[in-house]
């Protein structure tokens, strides 16, 4: 890994690894705020499974620990793609509950809250970015074609190869047909 990927992806992971930490440990003050998310999504959750937890201190919680986990692995360069892709995830709630600034009368509360929501909307695309970066290495895309392109040439090769032991036997019968006994 080069030293800015490193140094990109730490930065990038820094501001999940600490809110992520506070919110664990401290959810009680994020509950007025994601209440209005956490209702949408309890009747989703229970219709998934109706013993997964739905009060909105233990979301926010798991949330954190996600946010903690795959920051974590964003920081330290293991399975930085799928978990960029997570913590974008994990953002998008954040970012709706934490930040309507459309809901603020006050002019200074909005500016804040939209400040905020934009800065929230930058980290998704450096998240973005990190789950598109394949570190310099071809990506999936270009390595399924490869392998497809490598899949035709060699069934041609089969093919060219079985033609020509077919030519060779249907000569090698002929001869031995015409030979005496």
């Amino acid at each position: 890994m080069t030293p800015v990927r490193f140094l990109a992806r730490a930065m990038l992971s820094g501001i999940f690894l600490v809110s992520g930490a506070r919110n664990f440990t401290q959810p009680e003050r994020l509950v007025p705020a994601a209440e209005p998310i956490t209702d949408r999504v309890t009747p989703l959750l229970q219709w998934i499974h109706p013993s997964i937890p739905t009060d909105t201190a233990t979301l926010i919680r798991a949330n954190a620990a996600v946010q903690v986990g795959a920051g974590l692995m964003l920081a330290t360069g293991r399975f930085t793609r799928p978990a960029a892709l997570v913590l974008a995830g994990t953002l998008v709630p954040v970012t709706l509950a934490g930040h309507p600034f459309w809901r603020q009368e006050d002019p200074a509360q909005r500016h804040n809250h939209q400040t905020h929501f934009l800065k929230n909307i930058g980290l998704f695309g450096g998240l973005l970015l990190a789950a598109a970066d394949t570190q310099g290495k071809p990506g999936l895309r270009w390595r399924a074609g490869h392998r497809i392109d490598h899949s035709r040439r060699s069934v041609s090769r089969a093919v060219r190869t079985a033609r020509r032991e077919a030519r060779i036997a249907a000569v090698s019968a002929a001869t031995a047909r015409r030979l005496p006994g």
